[in-house]
C-alpha cells in the first residue's frame, strides 16, 4: 500500500470531496474537529484495492474455506498487512488471531421410541442438531403448535417450556382472509418460508428455555432425510458449528407419522398444551474439533479509548468444490480489502496526530458462510471489548459489483441495511456523511422488515444487532456469480469499490470523532 496523501475525486462518483453541509439533526452534528478526513480518505484507491484483491481472491488461497489451508493462508496474509501498516493487535504482542473453536459433526443417528413404538432414523426422523450425546426418557412433551413467537402472535404465551422438549409443526396459520397471522399479508414470513422457518422456530424454542425440539415438516423431511442418509452412509462430516460456552439445543426433524404418534390431532390443533406421550431418545454425537481464527487489529482512541467502533467483514468463502476454486472476490474479498484500506487511512491520520477519539477495531471474521460463526463467537462467547462499550458495527459484505436487477446505468449506489433498526441517530449520521463526502445513492430496498431475502439476519452485523449494538450493513446485492467459481477479481468494478470504501471510512470517522456517542433509541428486548 502506498503512503502518499493525494486528494482525489472520481468523476461521477465523488461529487464533493471537501465541501460541507449543515445537518438538521443536533445528535448527528458533524464533529467540530477541524481535520478534513478527505485527506486520509484519498489514500483509499482502486489501484491498491485491486492489487490486494487479485492476491486475496487468487487460486493460491484455495477459496478460503473455514478451517482449511486456504483460510489459514488468508489470516496470515491479513496479519502481514497489519504488521506492515504498524497497526497493533488488541490481544498483545503479535497475536492477531482470536481462536474460534468449531466442530465438524458427522451425521448423528438417533434411537427414538414413542409410547413404546420404535421409529427409525432417516425414515421417520433426522438429527439436525445435537452438541452432546443424549440418553433421556421424557414423560411429557410440550406441544407449541407452529412454534411462533412474534409481537402480535405467540404460541408460547402462558406455556412453560423451560427444560422441556417441544413439539412444533411447520408453517404459519392464516386468518380468514388468507393472510399470515404475523404479517397480515400473503407474503412468506420467517415463520413460514421453508428453511428459514427452521432457524426462526429453533431460536424461539431456545429463547424460551426448551432443551430440545421435534419439528414436523412434511414438505422438507423427504428432501433432508435422503441427503442425511447419503451423508451418513458415506461417512462424510456434516456442517461446521460453533462450540458454545453453553449447552446447545437438540433438534430433530420428524415426519407426519411420528408427529401423529406424539399428538394425534397435530395437523388440526393450534392450541399449545402438555402432551402425555412418553419419548425415549438416545443420540451419540461424534464431532471432530476444528480451530479457525478471526483476525483483529486495533487503533486506540485518543479521548474515549474505552468506546469501540467495529468495522467487520468475513474472511472466508466456499473453498474448492469438484476441483474448482470458489475465489469469492466479491463475497467477501471486497469487504476484506476494504477494511485494510480503511485501516491504512486511520493509521495515516494517527501518524499525523489526528488519531480517532474512539477506538477502532478492525474485525475479520471466519465462518460466515457456515452460519455467522466467527462473529457469533466474538459477540456471544468472547467479546474482546465489552459489547456495552461497543458504539456501532459497520459491516461490509459484497461491495465490489452491481446488482443486475437494478436499472441499467445506475451504478453509483450501495444497499444499506439496518442503519435505522436500532438508532435513528446512526441513520441520520450516515445520510449526512454521504451527502458531504461521497454522494452515493443509498438504497434501502433490502432494509424492509418484510423483505423476503431477510438480508438483515444473514451477515455478521446481525450478531451485534441482536445485542443492541447499532449496525450498518453495506451490500451491493447478488449477481450471477454469487457463490460460484466465477466470482473472480477481474469482474470487480474497482471505482465503485473505492467510493463505497470511502463512504464506510467517512462514516466510521464521524462516529469515532463526534462528541456524543451514537444514541440507541430503538433497543429491542
Amino acid at each position: 500500500m502506498k503512503k502518499t496523501l493525494l486528494i482525489l475525486c472520481v468523476s461521477g462518483l465523488i461529487l464533493s470531496c471537501g465541501t460541507s453541509s449543515k445537518t438538521n439533526s443536533a445528535s448527528a452534528k458533524v464533529s467540530t474537529k477541524t481535520v478534513d478526513p478527505s485527506e486520509y480518505a484519498s489514500t483509499i484507491t482502486s489501484d491498491e484495492l485491486k492489487t490486494m484483491l487479485y492476491k486475496y481472491a487468487s487460486d493460491e488461497f484455495e477459496g478460503r474455506n473455514t478451517g482449511e489451508k486456504g483460510q489459514k493462508m488468508a489470516v496470515e496474509y491479513l496479519k502481514a498487512q497489519y504488521l506492515a501498516l504498524g497497526i497493533p493487535t488488541p490481544l498483545g504482542g503479535d497475536d492477531y488471531f482470536q481462536e474460534v473453536p468449531l466442530e465438524k459433526q458427522k451425521i448423528a443417528e438417533a434411537q427414538l421410541s414413542v409410547n413404546g413404538k420404535t421409529f427409525n432414523s432417516f425414515e421417520d426422523h433426522i438429527v439436525l442438531a445435537a452438541d452432546q450425546s443424549i440418553d433421556i426418557s421424557v414423560n411429557d412433551i410440550v406441544y407449541v403448535a407452529s412454534g411462533i413467537d412474534a409481537d402480535n402472535y405467540s404460541d408460547y404465551k402462558n406455556v412453560d417450556v423451560k427444560g422441556k422438549i417441544v413439539l412444533v409443526k411447520a408453517g404459519e396459520p392464516k386468518d380468514a382472509n388468507g393472510n399470515y397471522v404475523t404479517s397480515g399479508t400473503n407474503e412468506e414470513t420467517k415463520w413460514s418460508s421453508g428453511r428459514q422457518s427452521l432457524s426462526s422456530k429453533r431460536d424461539a424454542a431456545r429463547d424460551h428455555g426448551a432443551k430440545g425440539m421435534l419439528l414436523m415438516d412434511s414438505g422438507l423431511f423427504p428432501r433432508y432425510a435422503g441427503f442425511f442418509k447419503r451423508q451418513a452412509e458415506s461417512g462424510a462430516s456434516g456442517r461446521l458449528s460453533l462450540k458454545s460456552n453453553e449447552a446447545g439445543m437438540t433438534m430433530l426433524m420428524i415426519n407426519e407419522s411420528l408427529g401423529k404418534a406424539l399428538h394425534a390431532s397435530i395437523l388440526e390443533d393450534n392450541t399449545p398444551k402438555v402432551l402425555d406421550s412418553k419419548i425415549n431418545l438416545a443420540i451419540e454425537n461424534n464431532a471432530e474439533e476444528v480451530i479457525s481464527e478471526n483476525v483483529v487489529a486495533y487503533i486506540k482512541g485518543t479521548e474515549k479509548p474505552d468506546e469501540i467502533i467495529v468495522i467487520s467483514a468475513h474472511l472466508d468463502h466456499e473453498g474448492i468444490k469438484d476441483g474448482q476454486v470458489y475465489n469469492g472476490a466479491d463475497d467477501d474479498g471486497s469487504g476484506t480489502v476494504a477494511i485494510l484500506e480503511i485501516a491504512e487511512a486511520f493509521k495515516m491520520a494517527e501518524k499525523a496526530g489526528n488519531g480517532p477519539k474512539r477506538s477502532i477495531l478492525f474485525l475479520h471474521v471466519t465462518g460466515e458462510e457456515k452460519g455467522l460463526l466467527g462473529s457469533r463467537h466474538y459477540t456471544d462467547n468472547d467479546p474482546i471489548f465489552p459489547l456495552e462499550n461497543t458504539v456501532a458495527d459497520l459491516n461490509i459484505d459484497m461491495i465490489g459489483r452491481t446488482d443486475p436487477k437494478r436499472k441499467e446505468g445506475d451504478r453509483n449506489y450501495v444497499y444499506l441495511i439496518g442503519s435505522d433498526k436500532l438508532s435513528t441517530d446512526l441513520h441520520n449520521l450516515s445520510e449526512e456523511v454521504n451527502k458531504k463526502y461521497t454522494n452515493i445513492e443509498l438504497d434501502y430496498t433490502y432494509n424492509d422488515e418484510n423483505d423476503p431475502n431477510r438480508y438483515y439476519y444473514r451477515s455478521d452485523h446481525y450478531n451485534f444487532a441482536k445485542n443492541n449494538v447499532p449496525v450498518i450493513f453495506y451490500f451491493n446485492g447478488t449477481h450471477d456469480d454469487y457463490h460460484k467459481p466465477s466470482d473472480t477479481p477481474d469482474k470487480i468494478e474497482y471505482d465503485l469499490l473505492e467510493n463505497r470504501t470511502r463512504l464506510v471510512f467517512h462514516t466510521a470517522w464521524e462516529i469515532a470523532n463526534r462528541d456524543a456517542r451514537v444514541v440507541v433509541d430503538k433497543a429491542a428486548e
